[in-house]
Parts: C-alpha cells; structure tokens; sequence
C-alpha cells in the first residue's frame, strides 16, 4: 500500500471529511512520527507498533562489484517492532505462543 492509497481508503470509511482533509491528516500523522524519530525519540502505536532508531556503528564493508574494502560511516536507522495485537492478526492461532 501507498500513501495514496491510505488517503483512499481512509476517505472511503469517513465519507463526511474532505478528500484534501484527510490527506492533510495523513500527512500530518506521518511528519509527526518522522519529526519525533528525527529527534531521537520513541513512537508507540498501542496494538501496531513501535517506531524507534538505532545506531549502526561506522564499520570497514566491501564493494560488491570490485571486492575493495570501503569504509561505512556510522549512521542512524528507522527500527520497527510490531505490536502484540498486529502480531496475532498476522499469525492467528499461534496468540498463545510468547515471543
């Protein structure tokens, strides 16, 4: 799914907003949780999941067309866990098994 298919789908199931207004409330939605991870924080979505970042120390990597060793700068990385519940929708019967 893409963004502008969520804008769709969201628009569908609440026919009494505005095409422009829930697009503008996705987008909204999504900056707040870039803005937050930008910043270093945690997002918690109950039941979803959770966004959060991490570091991958900077490290000596190869070039797969050459094979020459190459240096990777340390950077910082989107993580996501999922949530209990997208979990057990995703796997359903397995809800009694722990992680």
């Amino acid at each position: 799914m893409i963004k502008s298919e969520l804008v769709q789908i969201v628009a569908a199931r609440n026919p009494h907003l505005y095409h422009r207004d829930v697009e503008n409330i996705v987008n909204a939605v999504l900056d707040e949780i870039t803005d937050a991870l930008a910043a270093g924080n945690r997002v918690e979505l109950r039941g979803f999941g959770a966004f959060s970042v991490k570091n991958r120390p900077s490290r000596s990597g190869r070039n797969p067309r050459t094979g020459d060793a190459v240096f990777v700068e340390e950077k910082w990385v989107p993580f996501f866990k999922t949530g209990k519940e997208l979990r057990e929708r995703l796997n359903p019967g397995q809800a009694d098994q722990d992680d």
